[in-house]
């Protein structure tokens, strides 16, 4: 029998076929898919079931059919791929500048930590969560969390993909509602911002607050009835991208803006951005003198200012200096230690900490036990209740979880921290606490297209490069 015979065989197509299904069924650690090796026996030896039911065996197709057929084998490809390969991602905003650029496209390793089974498989391929004011996407069937074997875990400096843990509950605009411009709205921030200008409409008008609960109270209420307030599992939650700066069990601090681990200063990255104060001699620069550094219109199209503020590098600052008429330039401190910021996590002045000085704060990890009491549940409330699905209340100074007094509490899943390369300029851990392990999607491994929209042209320069996390 000649090669070309041979790979016509149907017993030796389905003898390779099935081997390669046992592999990823073994790699799925799920036996119960080797049901599916009869399907395969029937697919290429007996033939007993027209699988492709679309298609006829007894007659040629015509032209639609065969599209058709092509089509739907496409979608199902792709959405495998997706899955468990790789995906696409587009860099949306700044707050991973100067390691990665908005307009930056992505090949996202799923492989890299193993990907995870969706937890909601009836969807729509490739459409957004919300689509003509409903989801694309069906919640009858519900999986529970499970990750496949992957190449390492997390490490810390890893650039990561993953799923906002604080998207898990957003409010859409009902179209009948016009005080905020259209779009979604962070359900939590939007109850903090509106709770904290009623606290100080009250004390204004009246001279008096009440407690920050009661005003919460009435807000939720308010929204619930400006809003559609939508909840959605993991798999469908936005998808954000930062720099893993704390892994599970580690001690993490921020002391002006510079990152401490277990007490030692993270060697810093040659992207790290952070606010400058040039000052010129009254010369203008000229903005096209910074678009090499990246510097956006926005920022550098600022016409006879001896001032401007820029976040760049240690790097970029030491180029920047040497410019004409460049005077001094300076980093920039917002914050001051003790400052508290309502915006920052665990956003309670018990923990007056701002986006430069930050904790210290223990990351949880699986199995650890940590002591739960008034005072530490602002840190792992969100994780007890809404990560790992607990019913937890407070009467007083006592904590119930799952119906019963808790003065500790043990992880149930790794938890990491999460900053942009931009430190001055992103919506990060700082702002919404820990990322659980079931959020990973996975590592940008490639930047395989870079579009700059602000000056209308591609970054050849960028193109194929490798995404790497080291120094």
């Amino acid at each position: 029998m000649n090669i070309n015979n041979l790979l016509k065989n149907k017993y030796f197509r389905f003898g390779v076929a099935v081997f390669i299904y046992i592999l990823f069924v073994i790699w799925l650690r799920n036996f119960w898919f080797l049901l599916g090796i009869p399907v395969v026996y029937d697919i290429y030896v007996s033939r007993k079931v027209n699988w492709s039911f679309w298609k006829s065996r007894k007659k040629k197709n015509n032209v639609i059919v065969e599209w058709l057929d092509a089509l739907i084998f496409a979608v199902v490809a792709v959405s495998l791929i997706n899955i468990f390969l790789f995906q696409n991602y587009k860099i949306p905003t700044p707050s991973m500048e100067g390691s990665l650029l908005v307009g930056d496209h992505l090949y996202v390793s799923k492989t890299a930590y193993g990907p995870r089974a969706p937890n909601t498989p009836l969807a729509v391929p490739f459409l957004p969560n919300t689509v003509l004011g409903g989801k694309s996407y069906l919640e009858w069937i519900q999986r529970p969390y499970k990750r496949l074997k992957g190449f390492s875990p997390v490490k810390r400096d890893d650039i990561v993909v993953f799923n906002f843990p604080a998207s898990d509950t957003v409010a859409l605009e009902k179209s009948d509602h016009k005080l905020y411009a259209k779009g979604n709205f962070d359900y939590y921030d939007l109850i903090r911002d509106e709770t904290y200008t009623l606290m100080m409409t009250d004390q204004a008008r009246n001279n008096r607050t009440r407690p920050y609960q009661v005003y919460e109270s009435y807000v939720r209420g308010q929204i619930a009835e400006k809003f559609d307030v939508e909840t959605r599992p993991v798999d469908r939650r936005d998808n954000y991208i930062k720099r893993c700066v704390a892994i599970a069990g580690e001690t993490l601090q921020v002391i002006n803006n510079d990152v401490y681990i277990n007490g030692q200063q993270q060697q810093e990255f040659e992207g790290i951005q952070r606010w400058h104060n040039v000052k010129t001699n009254g010369t203008p620069i000229n903005p096209r003198s910074l678009e090499p550094f990246g510097i956006g219109k926005d920022l550098a199209d600022v016409r006879n200012n001896p001032s401007y503020t820029f976040p760049i590098s240690h790097k970029v600052a030491d180029q920047i200096r040497v410019l004409p008429g460049v005077v001094s330039v300076e980093q920039v401190s917002i914050f001051t230690e003790g400052q508290y910021d309502r915006d920052i996590f665990p956003h309670t002045e018990a923990y007056p900490w701002n986006l430069e000085f930050y904790g210290p704060l223990t990351i949880p990890g699986k199995g650890m036990t940590v002591e739960v009491n008034v005072n530490t549940l602002p840190l792992y409330r969100r994780v007890i209740e809404a990560y790992e699905e607990n019913d937890l209340d407070v009467k007083g100074d006592v904590i119930y979880i799952n119906g019963e007094v808790a003065t500790s509490y043990t992880f149930q899943m790794d938890y990491f921290f999460m900053m942009g390369d931009n430190r001055h300029n992103s919506a990060d851990s700082r702002f919404w606490g820990f990322v659980p392990e079931d959020h990973i999607i996975g590592k940008p491994r490639l930047i395989w297209l870079s579009m700059d929209k602000e000056y209308g042209k591609i970054r050849w320069n960028r193109m194929f490069r490798i995404v790497k996390a080291s120094r």
